[in-house]
């Protein structure tokens, strides 16, 4: 079984080494940046599991780092927090944040939920939630008989939640798990998608089959 790395992007010496020997102790693989400009070169040769990020830094700050961090969780680590940078750092694509001082085992439990992946269904011909069906052999998506017309990130976005039917999706793996089938979509455009599927559903039945789970990612909406 692989390791998972993450990376402490934190210019506090005695706060990076507490976090480093923590981790190593709790059996993940670590690596440090002291700066937000060494973070970004850092991770244009590495792709970490998942990035602990500071937001008090030198050079480029936390704030300006995050949005350059793509499809990798990032949880971020400060004191600087109020309900306002929560939202703001929630929005542009943090997945979960602590406020120093912290207790390890918290910040253990929160990295534990984000490197847990879901557990993915056997593929069988068929996938079904509620009245949606969708078609393995086909590339088909029908409720009541009916075809939905879908582009091919559309169903592989419903491919995915329809395997994962009781989790929330977070938006990094969404776009981890499906850039093989569509290598077009990305960050900026996936709301795009989403809400266009939404709304093909809907119109069906009318009913809302997906539910975005704000500043997390999506699942599908149970009745």
């Amino acid at each position: 079984m692989n390791m998972k790395k993450i990376l402490i992007i934190d210019d506090d010496i005695d706060i990076g080494n507490m976090l480093e020997e923590t981790l190593i102790k709790e059996g993940y693989e670590t690596s440090r940046a002291y700066s937000g400009t060494e973070a970004i070169l850092l991770l244009e040769h590495a792709k970490p599991d998942l990035v602990l990020l500071d937001l008090m830094l030198p050079g480029l700050n936390g704030e300006e780092v995050l949005p350059k961090i793509k499809n990798i969780p990032v949880i971020i680590i400060s004191a600087k927090i109020d309900i306002d940078n929560k939202v703001n750092l929630l929005l542009n694509g943090a997945v979960d944040y602590m406020t120093k001082p912290f207790h390890k085992k918290e910040l253990l439990a929160r990295i534990a939920v984000q490197l847990r992946k879901p557990i993915f269904l056997e593929s069988s011909p068929i996938l079904t939630f509620e009245e949606l069906n969708l078609h393995h052999n086909t590339h088909t998506v029908t409720i009541h008989n009916t075809e939905i017309k879908l582009t091919r990130t559309e169903y592989a976005i419903l491919k995915l939640l329809m395997q994962n039917p009781s989790q929330i999706i977070t938006k990094s793996l969404l776009l981890e798990r499906i850039s093989d089938d569509t290598p077009d979509c990305t960050e900026s455009s996936l709301k795009m998608h989403i809400s266009n599927l939404r709304k093909k559903l809907r119109e069906v039945t009318g009913k809302d089959y997906i539910e975005a789970v704000w500043g997390i990612g999506f699942k599908l909406r149970t009745s």
